[in-house]
């Protein structure tokens, strides 16, 4: 027999054995097979159907962790830009509360001219001959600053011009041991000099023994010698030392400003004088 006879023959065989299947099925000969079929097959169908499940929820799962990963960075985006935005926000409110500040002191001090600058450079140097203790302002000779003249905040005395240039001026501070400033103690009006000291807390040198200071007293400019406006707040007395046999006591001083701190200044350029004194600003150095 041909392999062609082979392959009709089988196929005969074949559509004959499904005619007669369909014939069974449909009498009813076949439901006791079919039912066994069923139950065996049964368990399998489960585990297809469940494998299936399992398969679209894990592919729900990877399009929903994909969506998320990608929601979460735009937040996380966000967070960020709402992050930079808010401090400077921030940055910009401390800002206008500091320009606010200078401003209620100008207005409470109107017969001084002042120019607003602000602090680009702290410098400290230290040799074993020489210490200085200053400040960089965006202020120089070409906004009529000139040497000698007081810097304040609101808070109170800052220093005095020390150096000029065309746009830039070295600040002297209150803290420098070159520094001296005639000043008044504010309760009792006992008058000294606050001097700067080497790595240390100002100190008001020249009040006479007699004279009554004590921790917390305020003390302010005198005025005397011309070089700073009266009533200007230097510092907070923190100590007293006295010596039965020295001819004065001395006070140390907590300044009000807060040197480590500083940004913006104002440069008081021009002041009436207290009568009798200078009529104009002594230069420094």
């Amino acid at each position: 027999m041909s392999r062609a006879s082979g392959r009709f023959t089988l196929f005969f065989i074949l559509a004959a054995a499904a005619v007669v299947l369909l014939v069974l099925s449909s009498s009813g000969w076949l439901a006791p097979v079919e039912g066994v079929a069923r139950a065996v097959a049964r368990p399998f169908s489960v585990i297809l159907n469940g494998a299936g499940r399992y398969g679209d929820n894990l592919l729900s799962t990877a399009r929903d962790l994909t969506s998320l990963r990608s929601a979460n960075q735009l937040l996380l985006t966000r967070i960020e830009t709402l992050t930079v935005e808010n401090l400077r926000l921030k940055e910009v409110a401390a800002e206008n509360q500091q320009m606010r500040e200078l401003l209620r002191f100008q207005q409470l001090n109107p017969t001084y001219d002042y120019r607003g600058g602000q602090v680009i450079a702290r410098v400290i140097s230290r040799s074993p001959t020489n210490y200085m203790e200053s400040i960089s302002i965006d202020l120089g000779r070409n906004h009529g600053i000139e040497p000698g003249m007081p810097v304040v905040t609101e808070r109170g005395l800052v220093g005095r011009v020390h150096q000029v240039g065309p746009v830039s001026s070295t600040v002297l501070l209150l803290t420098d041991p070159s520094s001296g400033v005639q000043g008044l103690v504010q309760r009792t009006r006992a008058a000294g000099v606050v001097n700067g000291k080497s790595g240390g807390a100002p100190v008001m040198e020249y009040v006479p023994q007699g004279a009554e200071i004590e921790p917390g007293d305020l003390v302010i400019t005198s005025g005397l010698g011309g070089n700073f406006p009266k009533n200007l707040v230097i510092g907070q007395v923190v100590e007293v030392q006295q010596r039965d046999f020295d001819m004065f006591q001395q006070a140390v001083i907590r300044p009000t400003v807060d040197f480590n701190r500083l940004e913006f200044v104002l440069v008081i350029t021009n002041f009436a004088p207290l009568p009798g004194q200078p009529d104009e600003l002594q230069s420094v150095g």
